[in-house]
């Protein structure tokens, strides 16, 4: 990690998620940036809406939470992007993804590439990656990061959104990488050792410094230096399961900032956040005094 100072960026997708309930702002970069600034950080989306009501209203919360919205491009004939979600009785959220949209065609500005010159960390996932500008524009953005950032790879397989070739391609890129326990034993190719053994087979085979598989309400595991942590998971009145993952990564990249925790200890807030959003509805519920920071 980099010295004190410097903005977080959250490279992807920005959209509305369409729920039984109404729509609630979503798409996991933004999830992720919103739970980092709730937790103090600096934090700079780089994404795009449109130039519709939708995407007016996505870059006024960004204000009211007191991002930029200088790395968000708007598209004239692009939409903002948008998530059909259906809830099963679990509270598990089951997506239909709209196409050619916005943040599909994701442009880094020149104030985009500076503030990541000065960047602590840069987070991205694999689905915004279904676009080859996008491909384009990750490829630009990760040189131009100082030699110590953090390069925080979101693994999301959703297919038919799910090039496992590219996926292990960025992974080799990232100093820290977060997965499910599905999409690890995907990547993982059958490794033995349950969660452990497919941190360890994926650390082996991307270099990767920093491993995490989240496995739901069981709990979530953490390598790093040949060190494996376990945090079991807490029993919680689930409301949705929507942005719990997202809030998990905000809270361990926060603290792996920080560096002010033992590993162990930053693993169980993560983990707390995480259980906490799943209480709530939506992505991005309101902090307030009974939130885990």
């Amino acid at each position: 990690m980099t010295e004190a100072g410097g903005e977080v960026l959250c490279f992807g997708e920005i959209l509305w998620d369409f729920l039984p309930d109404g729509l609630h702002a979503g798409g996991a970069p933004f999830n992720v940036a919103y739970h980092l600034r709730q937790l103090g950080r600096p934090v700079r989306l780089v994404s795009a809406v449109g130039r519709d009501v939708l995407g007016d209203e996505l870059l006024r919360r960004l204000r009211h939470w007191g991002m930029p919205t200088d790395g968000v491009a708007r598209h004239a004939v692009r939409p903002t992007g948008f998530v059909r979600a259906a809830l099963t009785p679990g509270g598990d959220a089951r997506y239909e993804i709209a196409g050619d949209v916005a943040w599909d065609r994701i442009e880094p500005s020149a104030n985009t590439l500076a503030a990541a010159a000065r960047a602590r960390a840069v987070v991205f996932g694999s689905l915004a990656q279904r676009s080859a500008g996008n491909r384009d524009a990750l490829d630009r953005l990760l040189p131009a990061l100082p030699a110590g950032a953090a390069r925080v790879f979101d693994v999301n397989l959703r297919p038919p959104h799910d090039d496992l070739d590219r996926v292990r391609l960025l992974a080799r890129h990232a100093t820290v990488l977060k997965l499910n326990e599905d999409e690890a034993g995907r990547l993982a190719g059958g490794a033995p050792g349950g969660e452990e053994g497919r941190a360890r087979s994926l650390a082996a085979q991307t270099g990767c410094a920093l491993v995490c598989v989240t496995c739901g309400a069981r709990g979530a595991g953490l390598l790093r230096g040949g060190r494996w942590h376990w945090e079991p998971g807490r029993p919680v009145a689930v409301v949705d399961t929507v942005g719990a993952g997202d809030a998990f990564l905000a809270a361990l990249v926060a603290h792996l900032l920080d560096g002010r925790l033992a590993d162990a200890e930053i693993l169980g807030r993560a983990c707390r956040l995480g259980e906490w959003v799943a209480g709530h509805r939506g992505a991005t519920p309101p902090y307030d005094a009974s939130t885990p920071t």
